[in-house]
């Protein structure tokens, strides 16, 4: 770990995910012996990380400094704010700050892994302040695709450093819960040294449409689909979405069934806080479906983003236990597909669509509206904050280089907009310019089942390889003392050639491995591993040769 260099009169600020990504956002604030943690979550892994459930920081740093940890505090309850929080419990057991829905689905998290006892939890609202010492932090309401959704100011005695988690300013939420703009203005007339600030919308030059806009599609969607049954798709953390389909189900006259374990989840949580008004005698059972009209049901489903395992996609394929695709089907995608998630989205679309499902998707529809601020609400939180400095966080590259513009352009200076990388230091004493002061490692840690970070670049560069060319075993039976074949050398093909049709290949191929073994055989000290390593490199040879391709090769040996 390189020397991180913070001197006692310096703040520092770092990500240990967050920054070049979309996904695992997670901030220290340090101040002398006290760190304070913003969000824990995790990041979807992309095509080439196979096999990979999800990615989550590192937080070797963190556990190097655990006495200095005091407290993890939550904007709000999405995955890539709250996912890992089970993860990050188990490195740093600290106590955990958050507003009523993220601490519902927190709780559910922790109670899945069986920590909830071994876990302080303090549920938080707006204008809520937690003291920790020499540093506080101040909680302000914003709004988001999803209920109780805070930006976070973290005092210190060198100045106040404010995290506006995810962020829009709609005016009209459907949640009733609006954004504190009083609360934003006092705390920019206060002073802020520095932003870190929401960069996802940053690349789209307008103001985000609001929640109220969508709902009034989704009314008038209801009101017109008089005949079949109404699947909406959407996330099930989204609750304003779920709220405007069970709202409109209910308003025409349709009984409410849901699919799913996370959106069963999300419906609990939200009729338990009052965010969703769903009588019980509009909910039925999975298994009574079939006896409720196709025209007076609304189906709530996830798989919105075309994962595989989700209710939606396993309708799409005929393989749903309790849901079989109608013609008459009304399927609504009240989402857009996250970056990556385009092809599969569009593979359940496309078999909806072939099962004679009426698929109501797109910008189009005006079923959807991203969570997130475009560039001239980036550029209200800039001036409502007046920070003296500005780093942007939330996003990929371009993303943070694009936000970095817009505070340019809002008098900030060029000098005073730092773009980071996750591990990065940066150190301000609040009079003189910030300095990097260090940097440790912040690289992925994959979750595979239920390993934790025992899946590498070697792993997966095997399953890649193993993906594309497949795999050949050679099995041989040898005694090294005699210098003698005893059985074999045999070639088994998986997901390389189809060996049936193969049969020249495979019987040249064991002639040159054969020939290899012998050949290694006769070296004065030969040992086992030089002949498993020759059998690698001649049949990799003679294969590629032949076939243009490089499979794994496991040579499979017993030793007499």
């Amino acid at each position: 770990m390189n020397k991180i260099d913070i001197k006692p009169n310096e703040v520092a600020v770092y990500a240990l995910g967050g920054l070049g990504e979309i996904g695992k956002n997670t901030y220290g604030i340090e101040y002398q012996d006290e760190i304070v943690i913003v969000d824990a979550g995790i990041k979807f892994p992309e095509d080439s990380l196979l096999g990979i459930d999800y990615v989550i920081p590192d937080y070797s740093y963190l556990v190097e400094n655990i006495d200095k940890v005091k407290g993890l505090v939550i904007t709000h309850g999405h995955e890539d704010h709250i996912g890992a929080i089970a993860y990050f419990l188990q490195s740093v057991n600290v106590p955990v700050y958050a507003g009523p829905l993220a601490m519902a689905l927190i709780r559910n998290k922790l109670e899945e892994k069986q920590m909830f006892n071994r876990v302080e939890l303090h549920e938080i609202t707006d204008g809520s302040v937690i003291n920790f010492g020499k540093t506080s932090a101040e909680f302000f309401r914003t709004t988001h695709s999803i209920p109780d959704v805070f930006g976070i100011a973290i005092k210190t005695p060198v100045g106040t450093i404010v995290e506006t988690g995810d962020f829009k300013f709609d005016l009209t939420p459907t949640t009733k819960q609006k954004p504190n703009l009083w609360s934003m203005a006092r705390i920019g007339e206060e002073g802020v040294l520095l932003l870190m600030s929401d960069s996802t919308n940053a690349e789209r030059p307008e103001w985000t449409k609001s929640e109220a806009w969508v709902q009034k599609t989704v009314d008038k969607l209801f009101s017109q689909l008089k005949h079949g049954r109404i699947i909406f798709a959407t996330f099930a953390s989204n609750m304003n979405r779920i709220k405007m389909a069970t709202d409109a189900a209910i308003k025409n006259g349709r009984k409410i069934a849901v699919f799913g374990r996370s959106m069963e989840s999300a419906m609990t949580n939200g009729r338990a806080l009052g965010y969703l008004d769903i009588p019980d005698d509009a909910l039925v059972e999975q298994s009574q479906i079939k006896n409720i009209p196709d025209d007076e049901l609304l189906i709530m489903s996830t798989g919105s983003q075309g994962e595989s395992m989700a209710a939606l996609a396993r309708i799409a394929n005929g393989t749903h236990k309790q849901v079989r695709l109608k013609p008459k089907d009304n399927v609504i995608f009240s989402s857009s597909p996250i970056p990556g998630n385009t092809a599969s989205v569009n593979a359940v679309i496309n078999k909806l669509e072939e099962g004679g499902a009426n698929v109501i998707h797109g910008k189009l529809n005006n079923i959807h509206t991203s969570g997130h601020g475009g560039q001239e609400e980036q550029k209200l939180m800039l001036s409502l904050m007046k920070p003296k400095y500005f780093m942007p966080v939330h996003g990929e590259y371009r993303m943070l280089k694009v936000h970095a513009g817009l505070a340019e352009e809002l008098d900030i200076p060029k000098e005073n907009t730092f773009i980071q990388e996750n591990g990065d230091v940066l150190a301000m004493d609040g009079v003189n310019p910030p300095r990097l002061a260090g940097h440790f490692p912040a690289e992925d840690t994959y979750i595979d089942g239920s390993g934790i970070g025992d899946i590498g670049s070697v792993v997966l560069h095997d399953r890649l390889k193993l993906s594309q060319d497949g795999l050949v075993i050679v099995t041989a039976t040898i005694d090294l003392k005699k210098k003698e074949i005893l059985s074999g050398p045999d070639i088994l093909s998986r997901g390389f050639v189809y060996m049936r049709e193969s049969g020249d290949l495979i019987n040249d191929g064991r002639h040159v491995i054969f020939n290899t073994i012998r050949k290694a055989m006769s070296q004065k000290s030969a040992s086992e591993s030089d002949i498993r390593q020759a059998i690698i490199d001649d049949l990799s040879k003679y294969l590629h040769k032949e076939t243009a391709r490089k499979p794994m090769i496991l040579p499979m040996l017993i030793m007499v």
